[in-house]
């Protein structure tokens, strides 16, 4: 009985060592399990975190781009716009002058009463080869030239261009055609000069200043000259 004793003791002390260890070697499983996975869940967090953080930030160039796309686009719709608008000005300008000023071979076919007409003032104006674009000095020779326009009285302007010898006498013609139409516009838009007041005389008609056989000839033949004449007769009934 002594001995059965001691080994029932024994094999309780057996069994309880093998649940014990079996209890500590649980234990030590599902830590060793918890210790392995809570990197991969952490890491994998991270990754969750940053691929979100990555989709906002697409999101937002996305975003922005598409902004600067349509902020571009509307500033080429407004220069288009612009630009179109300024063309339609510039056409109908250039109508309008082309249907209101006299072009003529002389005064004389186109102002009745001429003798009451005396020339007051004239500017000349000259442009580079195969040029029909005023220069800095041509504008302020024009303003100058403007200046004096308020005191006249009943006033017309004749308006006479001219070209060197160089080419063909029809492109010698449109050539002074395009550097008077400078000249016309250039005062009929910056002073308010009305397009009937021009008489365009002799464009493209040859008739030279100077011979053509020197450069300082060639050059005051690419002219225009604007004489300015006014109504001595208005002049005196107004004066009375």
């Amino acid at each position: 009985m002594h001995v059965n004793g001691n080994a029932y003791r024994l094999g309780v002390l057996s069994l309880a060592a093998g649940m014990s260890l079996a209890g500590v070697t649980g234990c030590t499983t599902k830590k060793y399990v918890r210790n392995q996975t809570a990197p991969l869940v952490e890491h994998a967090d991270q990754l969750d975190a940053k691929s979100a953080n990555n989709n906002r930030q697409i999101q937002d160039v996305d975003v922005r781009a598409q902004a600067g796309i349509t902020q571009a686009q509307g500033a080429a719709d407004a220069a288009g716009q612009n630009a179109q608008r300024a063309a339609k000005a510039a056409v109908d300008a250039q109508t309008s002058a082309d249907f209101a000023v006299h072009r003529a071979d002389s005064l004389e076919s186109v102002v009745r009463g001429l003798d009451s007409y005396k020339p007051v003032e004239n500017v000349v104006v000259t442009f580079g080869f195969d040029k029909a674009v005023l220069t800095k000095e041509d504008r302020d020779q024009l303003d100058g030239f403007a200046a004096q326009l308020g005191q006249a009285k009943g006033y017309i302007l004749e308006v006479t261009g001219g070209t060197d010898s160089a080419g063909s006498a029809q492109y010698n013609y449109e050539l002074s055609q395009r550097r008077a139409d400078a000249v016309v516009q250039y005062l009929a838009s910056k002073y308010g000069i009305p397009a009937h007041r021009f008489y365009l005389i002799g464009i493209g008609k040859d008739k030279q200043v100077a011979p053509n056989t020197t450069a300082e000839g060639r050059k005051l033949n690419r002219r225009v000259e604007v004489q300015l004449l006014s109504n001595t007769g208005l002049t005196a009934v107004s004066g009375q």
